[in-house]
């Protein structure tokens, strides 16, 4: 007990040797060498092969499907009833903006470590660091799982409208209720919700190409019903439904509260991202195809409100199934039919869109060691990881068993807003580190390119990849003018020709921790104290100033440090504005969601940190090569290592000197002779050194020596 006790105390233990092994462990990165082996080989990263057989077309597919069916056929509805009503079409244009500025710093985070599938888990694995790529896979789990139950919960509510509450009815009758799932209210045990799961998860499972056809399907149909309702609705629209301060009835503070809701409508185009490995050409697809997704889903979620609201006044919309019940009160019943129809096709795709990335997310995990390695197999007739898509699916299915829809809509924009701020805040950091931290991504994209036949963008971006001239200078100097140089040298900005450094990279790291933290501050503050502000208290409006003008300065000290020459095939603009304003945006709407939202977030990512630390930091395949090569250095020597000390470090005196008896006559021929031994030099050489081998051979012919 007393020798635990010793080992135990403080004084004894070396804390900056612990603490310097912890941090090696958590920030370490994934060599970008094993990806671009995995490239030439055709093989995946864990030495498995996932189908490459996805085109740009796809992609936009499976991102605007995975999009706009609960967004268009739930959300819209929801957020206009109860938190903004006409409103909902700026709370939509706001989560929009957040969604695009995360969208760029997504797609650039993709070309610099393409063909790789489990989306920004990893890309920040691969730049980042470990710890945060498993919170940054975690989050985004959460994301997946809570999508795909509430996809199946709303197919559910859409058919239990269609037969007139009669399967609620059914089951609460037959069944019960459950009570505390959510806030505490009741609800019944959705069984078909269960079913309509494990049915898709099935689709998925049986491979990535007829899952993705099935997706354009759907998407086709929810097309036509889209264009269906824009030009029905037109015949039953009413301008007095916006008139008499009736288009934010709630003000803007229901307007900011809408688009945090609203942000759930645009999660899914980061399935984009997950799919790099089996897109085709992931260096130009994944940001045409984000970017394409993106405005597709703004358009149809404007156009839907615009028809919604002047269709029927906010507070007689229907919040379980709004587009369909919004021709029932005209009378139209046929068209409310139709609509039914769309969706079913956009509530199915969404759920498709939903479950798809999830098993590669776990997938990549996995395979990563970071979670259960039988996760990572992959079946070698459908080429998917069917084992994750199974397991996924039977929880996805299990959650909208046993949890309403409204309450998983609530629960699904937290984890997804810290995963994109993270995205945001990663691209932030790699564009200023030095040549020698990403020079691996370079080689990597060089590499991978030189296997193509050079053209367009991607060679374009091969022929400038050391100009230091980026576009967004190029724009700039053309607006300002001659001014151009003299702002430059006013702000101290770097000159065209500076590189980024050790130091300069360390002073971005600091800048920008420092900015998520002042980022998160002052969103705190303008929400939780925007009482004191509004009434005008001195030491909020200076508190207020003293945010901003420490934020700017953040930016400002970041801007002056030299960013990194080198050019990928996409990059997003105007950084360190874009990223900021991401991270800020993003902060604010996750500061938004309700505060029982924060409590069953803090529950997941405490799962995920004894995940982590009991598991996945032991089992990560770069802790396991780590203790490989420490064993394999450990146990090797030389042979001759110290063979000769040991077994001949006898005295001189137990070796009779020698003659020169084998010598030949001086000056006369004769045979070979064996060589003469060579006398010590001095006594400074180790005892044995001066002798030869013949020497030690005669010595040991002669038992008597010893």
């Amino acid at each position: 007990m007393s020798a635990l006790a010793g080992k135990l105390d403080p004084r004894r233990i070396q804390w900056r040797a612990t603490w310097n092994t912890f941090a090696s462990r958590v920030l370490r990165t994934k060599p970008v060498e094993s990806m671009l082996d995995s490239a030439v080989t055709g093989t995946g990263a864990h030495g498995t092969r996932l189908a490459r057989v996805l085109s740009t077309v796809d992609l936009v597919s499976l991102g605007v499907g995975s999009c706009v069916g609960t967004g268009m056929y739930v959300v819209s509805g929801l957020v206009a009833k109860e938190m903004a009503g006409p409103g909902v079409i700026v709370s939509f244009i706001i989560a929009a903006v957040a969604s695009i500025l995360s969208g760029v710093c997504y797609a650039e985070f993709g070309v610099r470590v393409p063909k790789t599938t489990g989306s920004a888990y990893t890309y920040s694995y691969v730049t980042v660091g470990e710890c945060v790529a498993f919170f940054i896979g975690w989050n985004l789990i959460l994301e997946y799982l809570i999508g795909t139950a509430a996809g199946a919960s709303a197919l559910s509510s859409m058919a239990d409208s269609l037969a007139n509450h009669s399967i609620s009815n059914f089951m609460i009758t037959h069944i019960g209720t459950l009570n505390g799932l959510g806030k505490g209210e009741q609800s019944y045990p959705d069984l078909l919700a269960l079913l309509i799961a494990l049915l898709v998860t099935v689709i998925v499972a049986l491979g990535v190409k007829n899952s993705v056809g099935f997706n354009n399907v759907l998407n086709v149909i929810n097309l036509i019903v889209w264009v269906f309702m824009m030009i029905a609705g037109l015949f039953f629209v009413n301008g007095e439904n916006w008139d008499d301060g009736r288009f934010l009835p709630f003000g803007w503070s229901g307007v900011m509260q809408g688009a945090a809701t609203c942000f759930y409508a645009f999660i899914g185009f980061d399935i984009i991202a997950t799919t790099g490995e089996e897109a085709k050409s992931p260096n130009t697809s994944i940001p045409y195809a984000i970017t394409a997704s993106l405005i597709t889903c703004l358009t149809a979620y404007v156009s839907v409100s615009v028809i919604l609201t002047l269709m029927v006044p906010y507070n007689e919309i229907d919040a379980d199934a709004p587009l369909m019940e919004m021709f029932a009160v005209h009378g139209c019943m046929f068209a409310k039919y139709i609509v039914a129809v769309g969706s079913i096709a956009g509530l199915t795709v969404s759920l498709l869109g939903s479950l798809f990335p999830m098993p590669r997310v776990i997938y990549a995990m996995a395979g990563d060691g970071l979670l259960f390695k039988f996760l990572a197999n992959v079946s070698s007739y459908t080429e998917t990881p069917a084992v994750a898509c199974v397991v996924s699916g039977f929880l996805a299915a299990l959650l909208s068993l046993l949890v309403s829809l409204r309450d998983l809509i609530e629960m699904m924009s937290i984890g997804t807003l810290l995963a994109y701020t993270l995205v945001s805040l990663c691209v932030l950091l790699l564009r200023y580190q030095p040549e020698g931290d990403i020079h691996g991504f370079v080689n990597f994209l060089s590499e991978e390119q030189s296997n193509k036949k050079k053209e367009g963008v991607l060679a374009e971006c091969e022929k400038d990849a050391c100009s230091p001239t980026s576009e967004a200078d190029e724009r700039l100097k053309k607006l300002i003018g001659p001014r151009y140089y003299t702002l430059r040298i006013r702000l101290g900005l770097p000159g065209k020709m500076d590189r980024p450094t050790a130091a300069t990279g360390k002073t971005v790291t600091v800048c920008v921790l420092l900015l998520f933290i002042s980022i998160f501050a002052f969103c705190s503050f303008i929400i939780f104290g925007a009482s004191y502000i509004g009434e005008g208290r001195w030491w909020a409006l200076l508190l207020l100033i003293f945010f901003i003008i420490f934020i700017a300065l953040l930016v400002i000290v970041i801007l002056q440090q030299p960013e990194n020459p080198k050019r990928l095939p996409y990059m997003a603009p105007c950084v360190p504005f874009v990223p900021a304003s991401a991270m800020l945006v993003n902060i604010y709407l996750m500061l938004k969601l309700s505060a029982i939202t924060w409590i069953r977030f803090s529950i997941w990512c405490i799962v995920g940190v004894l995940i982590y630390f009991g598991y996945g930091m032991w089992h990560s395949t770069l802790e396991i090569t780590a203790r490989e090569n420490e064993v394999h250095a450990s146990t090797y020597q030389r042979y001759d290592q110290g063979v000769d000390e040991g077994f001949c470090g006898f005295d001189d005196d137990f070796y009779p000197p020698t003659t020169d008896a084998w010598a030949a006559p001086e000056g006369g021929s004769g045979p070979a002779q064996p060589p003469q031994a060579k006398p010590e030099s001095d006594g400074s050489s180790p005892k044995g050194a001066g002798r030869t081998v013949a020497d030690r051979g005669l010595a040991e012919e002669d038992p008597m020596d010893f």
